[in-house]
């Protein structure tokens, strides 16, 4: 995939990635292969549950604090000179809540980003959120490394690239992931270790 940012002027600035429910994408990875897609239950799906948000819940102070150290050397190389964490994306770094946001992207760039957001979070609510997204948005989801993974991409709206969101959860801990044009290899896999070792 050719990660060359696109630019326009600075009127047609456009944030591809959100942190709210309302954004249907996922993330990371590009290059690493879902097998076939099943539906993860915990509890029975909810029509209307929105993907989870942060809670300061007793594990968020064991969160990781650095966006750096979360992915590993050969991911870093994949995302180069990309700014991390520029304040035209809004709010980053550790949060009040204890989650940490992770944003590489260029500011004048209208798509080319990446936001993760690393969280503590309830098992039943996540789990009724990941089974809404496989029922009602056509996620993919399946169960490595001792968690569940839901991803998906689609083209994007305006421009001839790809978006996405991939969602992680394993022990409490969601590693939320949306991008635009922009998914290194193995970029899920290095903050899965990262975050458990």
């Amino acid at each position: 995939m050719d990660t060359r940012p696109l630019r326009l002027p600075a009127s047609r600035l456009l944030i591809a990635l959100t942190i709210g429910a309302a954004a249907a994408l996922l993330g990371g990875c590009a290059g690493e292969t879902a097998p076939a897609a099943s539906t993860v239950t915990a509890t029975p799906p909810a029509s209307d549950t929105p993907t989870p948000t942060a809670t300061p819940l007793p594990g968020a102070a064991d969160l990781p604090r650095d966006c750096r150290a979360i992915v590993s050397g050969p991911v870093l190389a994949q995302l180069g000179d990309i700014p991390l964490n520029d304040p035209a994306f809004g709010p980053s770094g550790t949060q009040s809540d204890g989650s940490l946001v992770c944003v590489w992207g260029a500011a004048d760039a209208v798509t080319t980003n990446l936001r993760t957001i690393v969280s503590a979070v309830e098992e039943n609510p996540t789990m009724d959120a990941l089974n809404a997204l496989v029922a009602d948005d056509g996620f993919e989801c399946y169960r490595p490394d001792g968690g569940v993974r839901c991803e998906k991409t689609w083209p994007n709206e305006e421009f001839p690239v790809t978006d996405g969101r991939t969602l992680y959860y394993r022990s409490g801990v969601l590693i939320d992931t949306t991008y635009s044009n922009l998914a290194p290899t193995g970029f899920t896999a290095a903050v899965v270790d990262a975050v458990f070792g």
